[in-house]
């Protein structure tokens, strides 16, 4: 019996505040690691493009998750918004 491969997610979020202060090169590293990852079937990016200086010093998990304005790194929009694109009815 062999293992299923799972349809990983392509979306990266990240505070508002730090992809402000990344390179273009820096977001398209993060961005095209997930998008491999998820190809892959897997869940997780590789370890080699972990962003650092996300979180402030002494914030707790549930500060960072709830007090910081999260995007989508590839799009700009709020995360866990739709990242498809919809067809306008005329």
């Amino acid at each position: 019996m062999s293992k299923t491969k799972g349809g990983g997610t392509t979306k990266v979020c990240l505070p508002a505040s730090k992809v402000k202060s990344m390179s273009a090169a820096k977001k398209k590293k993060v961005v095209n690691a997930k998008k491999s990852a998820a190809s892959k079937g897997k869940y997780k990016r590789s370890s080699k493009s972990n962003v650092k200086g996300a979180r402030k010093k002494g914030a707790t998990l549930k500060d960072w998750f709830e007090k910081e304005n999260w995007i989508n790194v590839a799009t700009g929009q709020p995360c866990g918004a739709s990242s498809r694109k919809r067809k306008k009815k005329k």
